[in-house]
């Protein structure tokens, strides 16, 4: 198995989510996970592509718990996620547009903050912490389309983060203009390997996920690597 670096080695510790008696108990640290899995290479997207613009709303109280989760606004993904984003951002400019980021890498801690705080039918729009996300693993990523010209978000069906069917993408609702910038956007990310959330259309995965581990490292650990 590949040697990791020195960050990753921060989550050393794991936690199955059942007692010595088979009974479960709250899960407090990332779930187990077995195999081989590619060595994390976390890279800040803004360092790669200036032209990308950031709105981290979880380094803000503007979002579904009320205060910022983060401590920092930066935006990571595993390399070959970020290049293949990076392309998206550049193929998207001849249309006029750009990407503009929510989110990406996210620790394992902030998606057991985000399930402890929700519950009912809005828990369908959080990964469940013991399962983990794809956000743990730097292969997902929350965005949106700006335009070049006025440098504004679009106006998409919804605005990020809404916990509705609104937010579906398959939501037939709309303005017909919200909708195209949903398939220009779904277009050029399926492009580059991305598949987009049925739940959520600002949510891409990219291919390669499962190669990469859940991780709880903290953005300070991360840059400073």
């Amino acid at each position: 198995m590949t040697r990791l670096p020195i960050f990753a080695k921060l989550f050393t510790s794991f936690f199955s989510g059942l007692s010595p008696l088979g009974v479960a108990v709250p899960l407090e640290r990332p779930p187990l996970e077995h195999g081989g899995f590619r060595a994390p290479e976390l890279v800040e997207l803004i360092n790669l592509e200036s032209g990308l613009r950031l709105d981290i709303r979880y380094a803000t109280a503007n979002n579904f718990v009320g205060y910022p989760v983060y401590s920092e606004a930066r935006a990571f993904l595993q390399k070959p996620a970020a290049e293949a984003l990076i392309r998206v951002h550049r193929k998207l400019g001849a249309q006029g547009y750009g990407l503009m980021i929510y989110d990406g890498y996210r620790p394992w801690s902030v998606t057991k903050i985000f399930w402890d705080a929700v519950s009912g039918p809005k828990r369908q729009f959080v990964a469940d912490p013991a399962q983990g996300s794809r956000h743990n693993r730097g292969c997902a990523v929350d965005l949106t389309l700006y335009e070049l010209i006025t440098g504004q978000a679009v106006a998409m069906p919804t605005d990020y983060d809404e916990m509705t069917q609104r937010a579906y993408f398959d939501y037939p609702g709309g303005t017909p203009e919200s909708m195209a910038l949903r398939e220009i956007l779904k277009a050029a990310m399926t492009s580059e390997g991305f598949t987009v959330h049925p739940r959520e259309w600002w949510h891409y995965d990219y291919q390669d996920w499962q190669s990469y581990g859940i991780l709880d490292v903290p953005f300070s650990a991360v840059a400073g690597r």
